[in-house]
Protein backbone atom coordinates (compact mmCIF):
# COMPACT_ATOMS: atom_id res chain seq x y z
CA UNK A 1 0.00 0.00 0.00
CA UNK A 2 1.54 2.79 -1.12
CA UNK A 3 1.97 6.40 0.21
CA UNK A 4 -0.33 8.96 0.67
CA UNK A 5 -0.27 12.06 -1.55
CA UNK A 6 2.11 15.50 -1.23
CA UNK A 7 2.16 16.76 2.61
CA UNK A 8 1.42 20.28 2.61
CA UNK A 9 -2.07 22.18 3.31
CA UNK A 10 -3.07 24.51 -0.03
CA UNK A 11 -5.99 27.08 0.63
CA UNK A 12 -9.84 25.45 -0.04
CA UNK A 13 -10.05 28.25 -2.48
CA UNK A 14 -7.55 25.57 -4.80
CA UNK A 15 -9.95 22.30 -4.21
CA UNK A 16 -11.38 21.48 -7.40
CA UNK A 17 -15.52 22.10 -7.36
CA UNK A 18 -17.09 18.68 -7.23
CA UNK A 19 -20.24 19.32 -9.17
CA UNK A 20 -23.01 17.19 -9.52
CA UNK A 21 -23.84 16.69 -13.09
CA UNK A 22 -27.02 18.44 -13.90
CA UNK A 23 -26.80 20.25 -11.15
CA UNK A 24 -26.35 24.32 -10.24
CA UNK A 25 -24.97 23.65 -7.05
CA UNK A 26 -21.44 22.71 -5.98
CA UNK A 27 -19.80 21.29 -2.97
CA UNK A 28 -16.98 22.71 -2.67
CA UNK A 29 -15.28 22.36 0.85
CA UNK A 30 -15.17 20.20 3.44
CA UNK A 31 -15.74 21.09 6.74
CA UNK A 32 -13.64 20.41 9.65
CA UNK A 33 -16.13 17.70 11.34
CA UNK A 34 -16.85 16.12 7.89
CA UNK A 35 -12.81 15.72 7.61
CA UNK A 36 -12.27 14.19 10.83
CA UNK A 37 -15.33 11.69 10.21
CA UNK A 38 -13.89 10.75 6.97
CA UNK A 39 -10.52 10.06 8.24
CA UNK A 40 -11.83 7.86 10.69
CA UNK A 41 -14.30 6.20 8.90
CA UNK A 42 -11.01 5.24 6.69
CA UNK A 43 -8.78 4.52 9.36
CA UNK A 44 -10.98 1.82 11.02
CA UNK A 45 -11.82 0.15 7.56
CA UNK A 46 -7.80 0.45 6.55
CA UNK A 47 -5.74 1.30 9.14
CA UNK A 48 -4.34 4.42 6.94
CA UNK A 49 -3.56 7.63 9.35
CA UNK A 50 -4.36 11.27 7.39
CA UNK A 51 -3.68 14.39 9.66
CA UNK A 52 -3.77 18.20 8.98
CA UNK A 53 -0.80 17.72 6.83
CA UNK A 54 -2.59 15.56 4.17
CA UNK A 55 -5.64 18.04 4.42
CA UNK A 56 -5.53 19.28 0.72
CA UNK A 57 -5.32 15.73 -0.66
CA UNK A 58 -7.80 14.25 1.07
CA UNK A 59 -9.98 17.01 0.41
CA UNK A 60 -9.74 16.89 -3.01
CA UNK A 61 -9.96 13.39 -3.01
CA UNK A 62 -13.13 13.26 -0.85
CA UNK A 63 -14.57 15.93 -3.49
CA UNK A 64 -14.00 13.90 -6.77
CA UNK A 65 -15.88 10.84 -5.39
CA UNK A 66 -18.86 13.17 -4.01
CA UNK A 67 -19.27 14.79 -7.89
CA UNK A 68 -19.06 11.05 -9.16
CA UNK A 69 -21.24 9.69 -6.66
CA UNK A 70 -23.38 13.12 -7.50
CA UNK A 71 -24.05 13.07 -3.22
CA UNK A 72 -25.73 16.00 -2.79
CA UNK A 73 -23.20 16.76 0.23
CA UNK A 74 -20.58 15.36 1.79
CA UNK A 75 -22.15 14.25 4.53
CA UNK A 76 -24.44 12.29 2.12
CA UNK A 77 -21.96 10.64 0.45
CA UNK A 78 -20.05 9.84 4.21
CA UNK A 79 -23.51 7.91 4.34
CA UNK A 80 -22.96 6.48 1.34
CA UNK A 81 -19.72 4.95 2.08
CA UNK A 82 -20.63 3.63 5.56
CA UNK A 83 -23.78 2.10 4.68
CA UNK A 84 -22.47 0.36 1.35
CA UNK A 85 -22.59 -3.25 1.89
CA UNK A 86 -20.68 -3.93 -1.77
CA UNK A 87 -17.52 -2.73 -0.45
CA UNK A 88 -17.68 -1.13 -4.00
CA UNK A 89 -17.26 2.53 -3.29
CA UNK A 90 -14.69 1.87 -0.36
CA UNK A 91 -12.70 0.48 -3.00
CA UNK A 92 -13.15 3.47 -5.02
CA UNK A 93 -12.19 6.02 -2.56
CA UNK A 94 -9.09 3.86 -1.13
CA UNK A 95 -7.68 3.44 -4.95
CA UNK A 96 -7.94 7.43 -4.59
CA UNK A 97 -6.27 7.61 -1.79
CA UNK A 98 -3.41 5.91 -2.57
CA UNK A 99 -0.38 6.88 -4.84
CA UNK A 100 2.26 4.34 -5.71
CA UNK A 101 5.74 5.22 -6.65
CA UNK A 102 7.84 1.91 -7.38
CA UNK A 103 10.45 0.88 -9.66
CA UNK A 104 12.39 -2.12 -10.59
CA UNK A 105 15.09 -3.59 -7.91
CA UNK A 106 14.59 -0.47 -5.50
CA UNK A 107 16.55 -1.28 -2.12
CA UNK A 108 18.35 -3.65 -4.00
CA UNK A 109 20.48 -4.80 -1.14
CA UNK A 110 17.33 -6.60 0.56
CA UNK A 111 17.09 -8.90 -2.59
CA UNK A 112 20.85 -9.41 -1.97
CA UNK A 113 20.65 -9.95 1.08
CA UNK A 114 17.77 -12.49 0.05
CA UNK A 115 19.92 -14.90 -1.65
CA UNK A 116 23.13 -14.57 0.18
CA UNK A 117 21.32 -14.46 3.70
CA UNK A 118 17.62 -15.13 3.95
CA UNK A 119 17.18 -18.27 1.85
CA UNK A 120 20.15 -20.02 2.40
CA UNK A 121 18.75 -20.02 6.32
CA UNK A 122 15.51 -20.97 5.65
CA UNK A 123 16.38 -23.39 2.87
CA UNK A 124 18.67 -25.30 5.54
CA UNK A 125 15.40 -26.11 7.07
CA UNK A 126 13.80 -27.59 4.23
CA UNK A 127 14.41 -30.71 1.99
CA UNK A 128 15.14 -29.59 -1.84
CA UNK A 129 12.37 -29.23 -3.77
CA UNK A 130 9.85 -28.52 -1.40
CA UNK A 131 7.37 -24.76 -1.70
CA UNK A 132 9.35 -21.40 -0.84
CA UNK A 133 6.79 -18.81 -0.56
CA UNK A 134 8.02 -15.27 -1.14
CA UNK A 135 4.94 -12.57 -0.56
CA UNK A 136 5.10 -8.77 -1.67
CA UNK A 137 2.81 -6.67 0.38
CA UNK A 138 1.86 -4.00 -1.12
CA UNK A 139 2.74 -4.94 -4.23
CA UNK A 140 1.64 -1.44 -5.98
CA UNK A 141 2.38 -1.79 -9.71
CA UNK A 142 4.12 -4.92 -10.16
CA UNK A 143 7.86 -3.91 -9.89
CA UNK A 144 8.60 -5.34 -6.35
CA UNK A 145 7.36 -8.90 -7.17
CA UNK A 146 8.73 -9.12 -10.59
CA UNK A 147 11.99 -7.51 -9.35
CA UNK A 148 11.85 -10.77 -7.27
CA UNK A 149 11.07 -12.87 -9.53
CA UNK A 150 14.19 -11.46 -11.93
CA UNK A 151 16.62 -11.31 -8.99
CA UNK A 152 15.90 -15.20 -7.93
CA UNK A 153 16.60 -15.81 -12.04
CA UNK A 154 19.40 -13.89 -12.35
CA UNK A 155 21.19 -14.14 -9.02
CA UNK A 156 20.28 -17.20 -7.04
CA UNK A 157 21.50 -20.70 -8.60
CA UNK A 158 19.18 -23.17 -6.59
CA UNK A 159 16.17 -21.18 -8.10
CA UNK A 160 15.04 -24.83 -10.38
CA UNK A 161 15.62 -26.27 -7.13
CA UNK A 162 12.52 -25.32 -5.18
CA UNK A 163 8.99 -25.13 -5.98
CA UNK A 164 9.20 -21.20 -5.83
CA UNK A 165 5.50 -19.26 -5.10
CA UNK A 166 5.36 -15.58 -5.38
CA UNK A 167 2.50 -13.42 -3.93
CA UNK A 168 1.30 -10.02 -4.41
CA UNK A 169 -1.20 -8.44 -2.82
CA UNK A 170 -2.33 -4.75 -2.51
CA UNK A 171 -5.44 -2.70 -1.14
CA UNK A 172 -5.76 -0.42 -4.79
CA UNK A 173 -7.66 -2.43 -7.28
CA UNK A 174 -6.13 -0.39 -9.89
CA UNK A 175 -2.50 -1.45 -9.50
CA UNK A 176 -3.29 -4.55 -9.53
CA UNK A 177 -5.03 -4.27 -12.73
CA UNK A 178 -1.78 -2.89 -13.91
CA UNK A 179 0.42 -5.03 -12.10
CA UNK A 180 -1.30 -8.72 -14.02
CA UNK A 181 -0.71 -6.27 -17.19
CA UNK A 182 3.20 -5.76 -16.56
CA UNK A 183 3.56 -2.98 -19.07
CA UNK A 184 6.03 -0.24 -16.96
CA UNK A 185 7.38 2.64 -18.63
CA UNK A 186 11.05 3.43 -19.31
CA UNK A 187 11.40 5.10 -15.76
CA UNK A 188 10.35 2.22 -13.97
CA UNK A 189 13.13 -0.63 -15.90
CA UNK A 190 15.46 2.46 -15.66
CA UNK A 191 18.02 -0.05 -13.26
CA UNK A 192 17.94 -2.97 -15.07
CA UNK A 193 20.64 -3.58 -17.66
CA UNK A 194 19.98 -4.23 -21.21
CA UNK A 195 20.69 -7.72 -21.08
CA UNK A 196 18.14 -8.68 -18.44
CA UNK A 197 15.13 -6.49 -20.70
CA UNK A 198 16.17 -8.55 -23.42
CA UNK A 199 15.76 -11.78 -21.75
CA UNK A 200 12.61 -10.95 -19.80
CA UNK A 201 10.72 -8.41 -21.62
CA UNK A 202 9.19 -7.36 -24.88
CA UNK A 203 9.52 -3.55 -25.94
CA UNK A 204 6.60 -1.81 -26.40
CA UNK A 205 5.81 1.33 -28.75
CA UNK A 206 6.67 4.78 -26.59
CA UNK A 207 9.59 3.72 -24.57
CA UNK A 208 7.43 0.72 -22.56
CA UNK A 209 8.39 -2.61 -21.24
CA UNK A 210 6.09 -5.44 -20.92
CA UNK A 211 7.15 -8.54 -18.69
CA UNK A 212 6.96 -12.03 -20.38
CA UNK A 213 3.80 -13.73 -20.37
CA UNK A 214 5.78 -16.76 -18.61
CA UNK A 215 7.08 -14.34 -15.65
CA UNK A 216 3.64 -12.58 -15.27
CA UNK A 217 1.01 -15.84 -15.11
CA UNK A 218 4.02 -16.91 -12.48
CA UNK A 219 2.80 -14.14 -10.05
CA UNK A 220 -0.43 -14.40 -7.95
CA UNK A 221 -1.48 -11.08 -7.61
CA UNK A 222 -4.90 -10.24 -5.25
CA UNK A 223 -6.58 -7.53 -3.35
CA UNK A 224 -5.62 -7.43 0.37
CA UNK A 225 -6.75 -5.07 2.94
CA UNK A 226 -3.76 -5.31 5.59
CA UNK A 227 -6.40 -4.22 8.41
CA UNK A 228 -8.89 -6.94 8.10
CA UNK A 229 -7.82 -9.94 9.71
CA UNK A 230 -10.15 -12.56 7.94
CA UNK A 231 -8.38 -11.95 4.87
CA UNK A 232 -4.96 -11.36 6.32
CA UNK A 233 -5.97 -15.04 7.59
CA UNK A 234 -6.13 -16.53 4.68
CA UNK A 235 -2.47 -16.50 3.97
CA UNK A 236 -0.32 -18.85 6.07
CA UNK A 237 3.47 -20.65 5.83
CA UNK A 238 5.08 -17.68 4.29
CA UNK A 239 8.59 -17.96 4.71
CA UNK A 240 9.40 -14.18 3.14
CA UNK A 241 7.40 -11.04 3.38
CA UNK A 242 8.57 -7.46 1.79
CA UNK A 243 6.43 -4.90 3.32
CA UNK A 244 8.03 -1.57 2.62
CA UNK A 245 7.12 2.16 3.22
CA UNK A 246 4.31 1.01 3.89
CA UNK A 247 3.82 0.69 8.04
CA UNK A 248 5.18 4.67 7.83
CA UNK A 249 1.95 5.91 7.10
CA UNK A 250 -0.02 3.72 9.98
CA UNK A 251 -0.12 5.20 13.28
CA UNK A 252 1.03 2.90 16.50
CA UNK A 253 -1.87 0.95 17.13
CA UNK A 254 -2.12 -0.22 13.23
CA UNK A 255 1.16 -0.68 12.88
CA UNK A 256 1.34 -3.06 15.54
CA UNK A 257 -1.80 -4.54 14.71
CA UNK A 258 -0.03 -5.14 11.00
CA UNK A 259 2.83 -6.69 12.61
CA UNK A 260 0.70 -8.93 14.50
CA UNK A 261 -1.48 -10.11 11.21
CA UNK A 262 2.18 -10.60 9.35
CA UNK A 263 3.44 -12.58 12.31
CA UNK A 264 0.87 -15.07 12.10
CA UNK A 265 1.67 -15.41 7.92
CA UNK A 266 4.74 -16.15 8.69
CA UNK A 267 6.49 -19.89 9.41
CA UNK A 268 8.41 -19.77 12.30
CA UNK A 269 11.82 -18.87 11.34
CA UNK A 270 10.11 -16.64 8.48
CA UNK A 271 11.21 -13.13 7.24
CA UNK A 272 9.75 -9.54 6.95
CA UNK A 273 11.82 -6.78 5.35
CA UNK A 274 10.90 -3.14 5.76
CA UNK A 275 11.56 -0.38 4.26
CA UNK A 276 15.21 1.76 4.69
CA UNK A 277 13.17 4.09 7.28
CA UNK A 278 11.22 1.59 8.93
CA UNK A 279 12.01 -0.63 12.02
CA UNK A 280 10.44 -3.21 13.99
CA UNK A 281 11.73 -2.91 16.96
CA UNK A 282 9.64 0.25 17.70
CA UNK A 283 6.59 -1.56 16.31
CA UNK A 284 6.22 -4.85 17.87
CA UNK A 285 8.49 -7.18 20.27
CA UNK A 286 6.99 -10.42 18.50
CA UNK A 287 10.21 -10.25 15.80
CA UNK A 288 14.45 -11.05 16.56
CA UNK A 289 16.30 -8.22 14.92
CA UNK A 290 18.95 -10.33 12.47
CA UNK A 291 21.42 -7.88 11.10
CA UNK A 292 23.12 -9.44 7.61
CA UNK A 293 25.75 -7.70 5.67
CA UNK A 294 23.56 -6.59 3.51
CA UNK A 295 20.56 -5.49 5.76
CA UNK A 296 18.65 -5.80 8.93
CA UNK A 297 15.35 -8.04 8.63
CA UNK A 298 13.16 -9.47 11.37
CA UNK A 299 12.42 -12.85 12.01
CA UNK A 300 9.70 -14.66 13.40
CA UNK A 301 11.22 -16.75 16.49
CA UNK A 302 10.95 -20.72 16.63
CA UNK A 303 9.87 -20.61 19.88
Amino acid sequence: MPAPGPPGKAPKAMLKTATRPGSRSAVTTVSDDEFRKFCDLIYRRTGMSYGETKRYFVDHRLLERVAQTESPSVQSYLSLLRFDTTGRELELIVNALTVNETYFWREEHQFACLTRSILPDILARKRRGDRLRIWSLPCSTGEEPYSIALWLLENWPEVDHWDVEILASDIDTRVLEAARAGIFDARSVQRLSHSVLGRYFTRLPDDRWQILDALRGSIEFSRVNVSDRDQMAGFRDVDVIFCRNMLIYFDDVSRREAAEAMFSCLTPGGYVCLGHSESMSRISSLFDVRRFDDAIVYQRPFR
